[in-house]
């Protein structure tokens, strides 16, 4: 007899890595060897040359680990692998909950050692090879230490609420299991700035000087209170830039990547910050939030629905149901929905994205400095300047560079 629940599983899974392959290989025969005219005096030819093999070096390698992850995934699953883990579990005799931590544990850790050499040869090869590799050995080993650590102290606690709130308290579960969930969400929001990510990075408050002046000034003119300007050591494991807005409440604070200001003209990087009030401004980052929030509710509740069907565990051939496993069974079910609501959340991202381009262009008054920006940054990281519209519409959270310029050049002032 058909097991529905594997066949839409296994369906999803395939569909999924098809769509990858067909998108990457559209986005391949899109790459042009001619600089696009608005990047002209920006990339030279072998700059731009070298962006080209970067998307192409970047997807080949991206074949190789999807392709190693698919079959790892179906090896484990028709191999029987959950079951033997799961009984495995069982017979140290430990509580039910205990269980639940110590298999899902072992699944997220054993994924994270197969996937090291994967990550060690992108940062120190693939990266290595296009220059843009800052980390050292000793920087990559800190970092896998203090986030095995991280995941320790913050996953751990709220897991076990989660497998507690759906083992215990009846009907009701998954609203429990969700107000939880958001309330470590929100905690965690407004922590990170200053306890979680000055773990990994050193945040040094922006010094005196025409950059500051510059942009207090801004800062002014929007009304927007700014609790913390920092610089942050990205150049330690990248010469890629960036910037980011964190936190909320009175603890909003926002860091500009050293190699940002390296490579950028003070009305650049006041056009950055403009960006990143933007999003603020816009609302977005509250709407994301929002988002989130009920997509979790929706999530624990169909969890809810599901976790007692005993065709989802025969799917995977484990013979006793738990709580624990049913929650790693049906992430895999519910993925066709998750891939959907990724591609309309991707959607969402690159339409607030133009209208913080917008918000920066009408507040700075100077549409030329944002497009100068969106240049460099994209030369600095060897941006693909022509993806195929396809894998933009599956992967991309920013629209193509090209397409913001141009929408930039028609914001009216």
């Amino acid at each position: 007899m058909v097991n529905v629940f594997a066949v839409i599983i296994l369906s999803t899974i395939l569909i999924e890595f098809l769509l990858d392959i067909i998108s990457n290989q559209l986005n391949l025969k899109s790459l042009n060897n001619s600089v696009p005219e608005e990047f002209k005096g920006i990339y030279d030819e072998e700059t731009y040359s070298k962006s080209q093999r970067y998307t192409k070096v970047q997807t080949q390698f991206g074949y190789i680990t999807g392709s190693f992850n698919l079959l790892l995934v179906l090896t484990f699953w028709f191999a029987g692998g959950f079951n033997w883990l799961d009984v495995w579990v069982r017979d140290f005799g430990f509580a039910e909950l205990v269980n639940g931590l110590l298999y899902i544990g072992i699944l997220i850790i054993a994924k994270s050692i197969i996937s090291l050499p994967f990550s060690i040869y992108s940062t120190f090869v693939i990266e290595e090879r296009f220059g843009f590799n800052k980390t050292t050995p000793k920087t990559f080993v800190l970092d896998l230490v203090k986030g095995l650590l991280l995941s320790l102290v913050l996953g751990i606690p709220i897991l076990a609420a989660v497998l507690a709130f759906f083992m215990y308290t009846g009907p009701l579960a998954w609203l429990y299991a969700w107000a939880a969930v958001t309330v470590f969400i929100l905690v965690l929001q407004y922590v990170a700035p200053t306890w979680i990510m000055p773990l990994f990075n050193k945040f040094t408050p922006l010094e005196e000087g025409e950059l500051k002046s510059e942009i207090e000034n801004y800062t002014q003119r929007v009304d927007f209170s700014l609790t913390g300007l920092f610089v942050i050591d990205g150049s330690k494991r990248s010469s890629k830039s960036n910037a980011f807005f964190t936190g909320f409440g009175k603890n909003k604070r926002v860091a500009l990547y050293d190699t940002l200001i390296e490579n950028h003209t003070v009305s650049e990087l006041v056009a950055v910050l403009a960006h990143e009030i933007g999003h603020y401004k816009k609302k977005h980052i509250i709407k994301r939030m929002v988002i989130s929030i009920a997509h979790t509710a929706v999530l624990f509740f169909l969890l809810s629905i599901f976790l007692n069907e005993q065709g989802l565990f025969e799917a995977f051939y484990v013979e006793s149901m738990s709580v624990y496993a049913g929650l790693i069974f049906f992430s895999m079910l519910y993925s066709p929905i998750e891939m959907i609501l990724s591609i309309f959340m991707q959607i969402s991202s690159r339409k607030h994205e133009y209208e913080a381009d917008a918000y920066a262009v009408e507040t700075t008054g100077n549409p030329e400095d944002m497009i100068s920006t969106l240049k460099k940054l994209s030369k600095d990281n060897l941006s693909n300047l022509t993806p195929h519209p396809f894998y933009v519409f599956l992967n991309y959270s920013h629209p193509p560079v090209l397409q913001r310029i141009e929408a930039i050049r028609k914001i009216e002032l």
